[in-house]
Order: C-alpha cells, then sequence, then structure tokens
C-alpha cells in the first residue's frame, strides 16, 4: 500500500505535468517501477505518464534504454554516469519529454565502503536537453530507502515541469 504522502506527491506530480503538457517516462532500478506505481494510482495518471522500464538488470539498463555496457563497467550500475543515461535513453525511447530515472542500493546487503547500502541516484533529463543529478544516502531499512526514492524522483519531475 502507497503511503499518504507518496499519494499526495503524485497527485501534484500529476498536476504540474497536466498543466505544463508534459509527457513523463521512468527508468527504475532499485524501484523496481513503485514510481510508476505511485502515478498511475492518481485517476488521470494517464494524461501524462507515458510509460516506464523498470531495468533492474544492467542487462536491461543496456538493451531497454541503451546504458552503453562500458559506461556501467567503468562506473558500475549505481552511479552518476549511468543514471545520467538511463534518465536521456528514457526520453529517447519514449513518446515523453521528461525521464526521471533512479539506481541505487536499497539493501539489506549489496553495500560496499564507497557505494553504501541506502546510496541512490536520480537523473531527470528533458528532451531540450536540461537535467539535474542528485544522490542520497539514506537511512533505514530496504522500504525506507524506497520510499524516499519514490518522493525524490517525484519531486525532481515536477520541478522539471517549469
Amino acid at each position: 500500500m502507497l503511503s499518504k504522502n507518496i499519494i499526495e506527491s503524485a497527485t501534484e506530480t500529476i498536476k504540474a505535468c497536466k498543466s505544463a503538457g508534459l509527457m513523463v517516462a521512468t527508468v527504475e532500478s532499485c524501484t523496481g517501477g513503485l514510481v510508476s506505481g505511485a502515478l498511475t494510482s492518481v485517476a488521470g495518471s494517464s494524461d501524462v505518464l507515458d510509460r516506464g522500464f523498470v531495468t533492474y538488470s544492467n542487462e536491461a539498463k543496456h538493451e531497454m534504454v541503451g546504458v552503453p555496457m562500458q559506461l556501467i563497467e567503468a562506473y558500475g550500475a549505481v552511479s552518476s554516469e549511468v543514471v545520467r543515461a538511463m534518465a536521456q535513453g528514457g526520453v529517447a525511447r519514449s513518446n515523453a519529454q521528461i525521464a526521471v530515472a533512479i539506481t541505487g542500493i536499497a539493501g539489506p546487503s549489496g553495500g560496499t565502503l564507497t557505494k553504501p547500502v541506502g546510496l541512490v541516484h536520480f537523473g531527470c533529463f528533458r528532451e531540450d536537453g536540461a537535467y539535474t543529478l542528485y544522490h542520497e544516502v539514506y537511512q533505514g531499512d530496504r522500504d525506507a530507502v524506497r520510499e524516499a526514492s519514490i518522493l525524490q524522483a517525484l519531486a525532481m519531475i515536477r520541478q522539471a515541469t517549469s
């Protein structure tokens, strides 16, 4: 079940996209489609959500949205370089003008000294070439990391509409 905060944020995101006349795509790894799920929980989401890519594996990132494998090998899947390519690929391979991308380590395992559990990278790309990158190390369990990631992604979409 989606939290009240997520539903409210998704509702505001749908309104912002409708007002701007923009379509959105999501490219999700550690959230596994939850951002798309949050958006589609709101009536009228079909006016603004074009599609969601769940790119959990490196191969999916490469095959679905065109992230070069060399980029993943050089920087790792959880990196600003890869999330930017994910977001760019989301716009390139959809009918959306905005794509938000998320890749991270939700835990409870999988972290390293340089990439700890809770590290999440975000990218938001617009078809006009504008982009925003952000990363955060969230505290809490897997659910807490994923919920915080959904809220951040929705906020980035809203920011990209203005």
